[in-house]
């Protein structure tokens, strides 16, 4: 999945599950119905996990395109520099 896909994901799965939650208190709350506000919302939820876990072609519209091994052998990675030795003073006294 690139990057444009997980925020395409994202923003569905934040949309589905307002939405969702939107249909079950109203239905749950027309009906009385406690259980049958769960149930809807669960199923909400298992469809917002069907549409937004696997990896579907349609979140992998822009590939990441890759180095070659041998553009990565003549470019290396840059070391970090070594952090200066500081010098603390010491806070007990004699």
């Amino acid at each position: 999945m690139d990057w444009p896909g997980q925020k395409l994901a994202e923003k569905l799965m934040e949309i589905f599950l307002v939405v969702f939650a939107a249909v079950a208190f109203s239905v749950g709350y027309l009906i009385g119905s406690f259980q049958t506000m769960l149930l809807i919302y669960a199923a909400g939820v298992l469809l917002t996990a069907l549409v937004t876990v696997p990896n579907w072609p349609f979140f992998n519209r822009h590939p990441l395109n890759w180095l070659d091994p041998s553009e990565v052998e003549r470019h290396p990675k840059p070391q970090p520099a070594p952090a200066p030795a500081s010098k603390k003073k010491s806070s007990r006294q004699k």
